[in-house]
């Protein structure tokens, strides 16, 4: 494993558990400019993580497309547009941080394309996260194998059953609730602009609401990878 290969998990994971700390808005925080600072290291991850893959996006006028290699430069070139409307609608918007631009003007566009576009960012990353899933799976699978050897030779049929069919189970369940927590929180609304106004319920409290968009981001990865692995096999 190459140093640019560790970097990318560590990476991806502070990405993921930052965009969900700010999918809650200042609400989370008792100060704003926390959500400020995690939104400025958000976007220096994501600095740090096109530098990782500069050859991939380098590579994406060049070659053949076949439909997974479709799918995956619409969802990456979806985030990007989101991250860049993210940022500069962020800045717009700064009480703190970028208050020495002086920015007086667009205040409205700001919290309407930001509120769009946090939303649209959210549900790409979890698709994103979807296309790398196999890759990840086999890396657990492989730790797995390694840390239990002698039980896998003792039971291979029976703890080979129960490896695909409970992890399928536990999938099928969150999903499901990942359905009910979309709808719940609303989160389609904010993406037609149906609510123009970010609510973040209180009495839920913040662990559910971590539940309730990790399950969230388990659905639409879930989607992608499912949608992938057909596309590879055609």
């Amino acid at each position: 494993m190459t140093k640019t290969q560790r970097l990318r998990m560590p990476i991806d994971i502070s990405m993921t558990i930052l965009s969900i700390i700010l999918m809650g808005g200042n609400y989370l925080f008792p100060a704003d400019i926390v959500h400020e600072i995690l939104g400025l290291a958000l976007f220096l991850l994501w600095a740090v993580h096109i530098g990782l893959n500069r050859r991939w996006y380098g590579a994406v006028f060049k070659g053949k497309y076949n439909p997974y290699r479709v799918m995956q430069t619409f969802i990456n070139s979806c985030i990007l547009i989101c991250t860049i409307f993210l940022m500069i609608s962020g800045i717009i918007l700064s009480n703190h941080v970028f208050t020495f631009l002086n920015i007086q003007s667009g205040l409205g566009f700001a919290r309407i394309a930001h509120l769009l576009a946090s939303h649209w960012y959210y549900l790409f990353m979890s698709l994103h996260i979807g296309l790398h899933a196999g890759m990840i799976a086999n890396k657990i699978k492989q730790k797995r194998e390694s840390s239990h050897p002698e039980q896998n030779k003792r039971h291979p049929e029976q703890h080979g059953k129960l490896q695909k069919i409970l992890p399928r189970i536990v999938l099928a369940l969150v999903c499901l609730y990942g359905i009910y927590a979309f709808i719940a929180r609303g989160v389609w609304k904010y993406l037609i602009l149906q609510q123009q106004f970010f609510f973040f319920d209180l009495e839920k409290g913040y662990i559910l609401f971590a539940v309730d968009y990790i399950s969230i981001i388990v659905l639409f990865a879930t989607v992608s990878h499912l949608m992938a692995a057909r596309f590879t096999r055609k």
